[in-house]
């Protein structure tokens, strides 16, 4: 798993293009204010200990909301940080249950649509919390 986590006072989405079929159809736009953005990158080796990786990926979301005092997540697939990825369902299927975790424990948590290239505006501040990568 890779996690880069960057704290956004503004995160913005429109979705430009889809890239699994069997997604269904988006075309709405998002935005969240003053959120911790997950740029989450399962990999396939993730698949072998689904709750090891679960754990450690609430954790450090949750770290990383604290470290930016916000009770504001955004879960965000990005498989662009690692050679190998996880299949799309099983990567689908952490994140949804990543989300339902972390809003049992009081978070306000949005995910970007799945399955889609999206175009991106953001505005994050120049401090070292607000961009964090981790790897387990």
């Amino acid at each position: 798993m890779k996690l880069l986590m960057l704290y956004t006072d503004r995160f913005a989405y429109t979705p430009a293009s889809k890239t699994l079929e069997d997604e269904p159809d988006c075309t709405e736009p998002g935005e969240i204010t003053a959120t911790v953005v997950g740029l989450i990158h399962a990999e396939a080796v993730d698949e072998e200990n689904v709750s090891r990786v679960e754990k450690k990926l609430v954790k450090n979301l949750k770290w990383g909301a604290r470290k930016n005092e916000t009770q504001r997540i955004v879960l965000h697939t990005f498989s662009h940080l690692a050679e190998t990825k996880a299949s799309p369902e099983f990567t689908k299927a952490l994140l949804a249950r990543a989300a339902k975790r972390l809003r049992g424990s009081g978070y306000e948590v949005w995910q970007t649509p799945f399955g889609y290239f999206l175009d991106l505006d953001l505005q994050a501040p120049g401090r070292s919390t607000a961009r964090i990568f981790t790897s387990f």
